[in-house]
């Protein structure tokens, strides 16, 4: 019989008096990361099968993710007060999303927040929860 090691990322403390909405500068850092996610993915060849999954325009995946991250951040909950409960999973089931989408997706929001200034610290916290949950979104193999 074979054990397997399970390794956890190692991660600096965090301040943990604030929201990690707070430890990101609120509601205008939110936005300058989710403008820069989606400048990046109109931009750049590496994100081609990303931005093919969203269609011509990217206008509402703009607002839906900025109102989603503010309060998946610990900040205000607009995302639920306009269209309630996230149900990403469902949400997204009608996109095809693979191996592909996922890593790109996670790949653009580490070079968005990098170019946004995130600390690393922040920065590697968020790309670790941001890979299990897009890991969640995907719906076919590949």
């Amino acid at each position: 019989m074979t054990a397997t090691t399970r390794v956890e990322p190692i991660f600096e403390p965090l301040d943990t008096s604030k929201t990690l909405y707070e430890l990101l500068g609120g509601e205008p850092a939110v936005r300058a990361i989710v403008e820069r996610f989606y400048d990046l993915m109109d931009l750049e060849p590496d994100f081609r099968e990303l931005r093919a999954a969203h269609g011509p325009s990217l206008d509402d995946a703009r607002q839906k993710l900025f109102l989603f991250l503010c309060g998946y951040f610990g900040g205000p909950n607009h995302y639920i007060e306009r269209y309630g409960h996230p149900r990403l999973r469902a949400r997204h089931l009608p996109f095809s999303i693979g191996e592909i989408e996922r890593d790109q997706w996670v790949a653009c929001m580490g070079r968005a927040m990098q170019d946004e200034g995130v600390p690393p610290e922040l920065l590697d916290r968020l790309l670790h929860s941001f890979f299990g949950v897009a890991d969640w979104m995907r719906n076919r193999a590949g």
